[in-house]
């Protein structure tokens, strides 16, 4: 059965991985269903204004983010374009993802929520909280038994992160070594048309 978010990403016409492994494989709902839901999904093709195009990226940053529109407010209408890109690659719970430490943004959303995310040795349940540079991730060690986790070390063991992040498969530990480069990033959703909709 399809889920809720799997129907949004057909809407929107873009793989956003919010099932994780199933995103990867020939199950993938974008992958068997390449066309908008609803039965007449196939046929239906519209001429989208530029405000729908606006709203379609908007929709597709707060499904991959897991934003409400007071976030979402706050950070495409009070930013330049880099800093909006920074803060959105330097969040903790992309950081979990980049780091290889779960199988999808929302999935590292929920680790981060749940508590199994420390921070230089701190707890940080806040999956917007910024990760700077020097800071070290890891995944707490009590939660390192949890099912969760089961197959991480072997994940990790064929997994590179990103040049900016240094990471120690053995001890489940990142660290950031560096501003994430920014020029050439590529985001499943255009930024300007987000930054336009909001500056309405």
């Amino acid at each position: 059965m399809k889920s809720i978010k799997e129907k949004k990403e057909r809407a929107l016409g873009v793989k956003l991985f919010v099932k994780a492994e199933r995103c990867n494989s020939p199950k993938c709902a974008m992958v068997r269903h390449p066309y908008r839901p609803g039965m007449h999904g196939q046929k239906h093709r519209r001429t989208v204004s530029d405000y729908g195009r606006q709203l379609q990226e908007k929709q597709k940053a707060r499904l991959l983010y897991g934003f409400n529109n007071r976030q979402m407010q706050n950070l495409f209408s009070h930013h330049s374009r880099e800093e909006i890109l920074l803060r959105l690659e330097t969040r903790l719970d992309h950081v979990v993802f980049l780091l290889g430490f779960a199988k999808s943004p929302r999935i590292a959303r929920q680790l981060v929520s749940h508590g199994h995310i420390l921070v230089n040795g701190r707890k940080v349940t806040i999956s917007s909280f910024r990760v700077r540079m020097g800071d070290v991730i890891r995944i707490r060690p009590e939660s390192r038994e949890s099912k969760m986790f089961e197959d991480i070390h072997t994940r990790l063991k064929q997994y590179a992160a990103p040049s900016w992040l240094e990471l120690k498969p053995e001890q489940l530990e990142g660290k950031c070594v560096s501003n994430p480069p920014l020029e050439g990033l590529q985001l499943p959703f255009d930024v300007n048309l987000v930054v336009q909709f909001f500056a309405r």
